[in-house]
């Protein structure tokens, strides 16, 4: 394996060029706290260059061969450089490298999924004649590019994310003015000179990095900004659905995922699913689970082989192949799950594995005796921590369910068919997950939630839905 020693620096990219600025910070290995490479940070005049370099851009459209052509390679030259990516992912997020590798190739999934759909944009045909009157009449929808689109990135998953809102937005025919998280910015902006190889015109894709809520102002505050996709905090979300105004707005904003455990369900494959899907990338994942609701007769059995296999973790460091479980990405997130965990003990939970903390590195956690009112449950933990309680009747675990702010997804262990599509009808999520856990996830499918998880889409053929306009055309024949 080739390890990066060189501290390196990066511009800002706008119009295919790598661009200085006068203030830069220091993105850091989350693991020993020290810097391995160097970001710009972007002002106001940089955001409006970038837009306006956007916009300019598209006055010469891409063909959708042409874009699928550019997404596929861009594809493949991804995973030619998959170790590379994998290694500043470990660096960058402190996510372990087994699980940075997945990353990267579910990135490159994500845009060769876009680029095929690059090719399947389509209208359809109204039957306008069908009206007294309009007998001459013929008349069809075609779909169009918004135009620029600023995408927000969080900073857990910042390569496939990333891809999420690039490929497709590219695949529709736009351009876009990417800001990725501070703290995991790199693999942005190597993303950018993937593009660039793959022959992907300059200014159809700008990356800003830096302060995020000042770029953030200065993109809702520029109108020829005419989407905002935004993956992130819902207080966040909120004021941008705010200063958007009319433009369009797709956001992905979080969850406290549950996961039901029915007495019927098959309790190893469900503690063997929930100890793998509760705690990847320290549980910074929006839908990694964190409330485990099981009935009464399987809740012993249930609880004994959770401890078991989450007691086998290996927590260290990112890059070392055995790591299962790294570092959170900052000393103060670790900080603030330890305070809720200590918290839900005072109020009477019981801790069965974990409850530790050394450094940013926050043991994996089984907390049980919990209630819905303890912060581990009624709020988004986004930490390595799961809480098991136990219910009777399907219609008490539903209520429990949906018990909550949020509303992304949530899985379901059992056998009866019945349960289970009670459950699709009156569980509030944008996905439920059958017989495995809520954080299952594949590129191309439909990703989204409801209440405060957000609103919009994610998965290419859904965002592109998002990021195109229909236009009808009638003929007078």
């Amino acid at each position: 394996m080739t390890t990066i020693t060189e501290l390196k620096t990066y511009g800002l990219y706008v119009d295919g060029q790598w661009k200085e600025t006068s203030e830069s910070m220091d993105v850091l290995n989350k693991y020993n706290s020290e810097a391995f490479a160097k970001i710009a940070m972007a002002k106001n005049e940089h955001v409006n260059e970038a837009v306006k370099g956007a916009k300019l851009a598209m006055k010469q459209p891409l063909t959708p061969y042409q874009r699928y052509e550019i997404l596929t390679k861009a594809s493949k030259l991804l995973l030619d450089r998959r170790e590379e990516f994998a290694q500043v992912l470990a660096l960058e997020v402190g996510k372990p490298i087994r699980e940075s590798r997945g990353e990267v190739e579910r990135a490159a999934q994500t845009l060769e999924v876009s680029a095929e759909e690059a090719k399947r944009i389509h209208g359809e045909g109204v039957p306008v004649e069908a009206a007294p009157g309009s007998e001459n009449r013929m008349a069809f929808t075609v779909r169009v590019p918004l135009g620029v689109i600023a995408a927000i990135t969080p900073f857990n998953v910042p390569l496939n994310l990333v891809c999420h809102k690039v490929g497709p937005a590219l695949a529709a025919g736009n351009s876009v003015v990417l800001k990725p998280a501070e703290v995991t910015s790199v693999c942005a902006l190597m993303l950018a000179e993937v593009m660039s190889e793959a022959g992907l015109p300059a200014g159809y894709l700008q990356v800003l990095t830096g302060d995020g809520a000042e770029i953030g102002d200065a993109l809702l505050a520029n109108d020829d900004v005419r989407m905002f996709t935004f993956t992130g905090s819902p207080r966040v979300g909120e004021i941008i659905r705010s200063k958007a105004g009319l433009r369009k707005v797709a956001l992905e904003l979080g969850n406290n995922s549950a996961t039901i455990v029915h007495h019927d369900a098959n309790i190893e494959q469900a503690a063997t699913l929930i100890s793998q899907k509760s705690f990847n990338n320290a549980g910074q994942v929006c839908i990694s689970v964190q409330r485990v609701y099981v009935h009464e007769d399987a809740y012993e059995t249930f609880v004994s082989k959770l401890h078991e296999k989450t007691a086998k973790l290996v927590v260290g460091n990112p890059l070392d192949e055995s790591t299962d479980v790294g570092p959170m990405i900052r000393l103060t997130e670790a900080e603030r799950v330890e305070q809720w965990v200590n918290e839900a003990v005072e109020q009477g939970a019981q801790i069965v594995t974990g409850g530790k903390r050394n450094g940013s590195f926050y043991e994996p956690t089984i907390l049980t005796n919990v209630h819905d009112d303890m912060k581990v449950c009624r709020q988004e933990v986004f930490g390595p921590v799961v809480s098991v309680a136990t219910y009777k009747e399907m219609d008490e675990v539903i209520e429990k369910v949906n018990d909550s702010d949020y509303g992304l997804q949530a899985g379901l262990f059992t056998n009866d068919l019945n349960f289970a599509m009670k459950a699709a009808r009156e569980i509030e999520v944008g996905g439920l997950i059958v017989n495995d856990a809520s954080a299952y996830r594949v590129d191309h499918m439909p990703y989204g939630g409801v209440k405060r998880s957000g609103t919009g889409k994610e998965g290419p053929a859904y965002a592109i839905e998002e990021m195109t306009e229909e236009r009808i055309i009638v003929f007078n024949l």
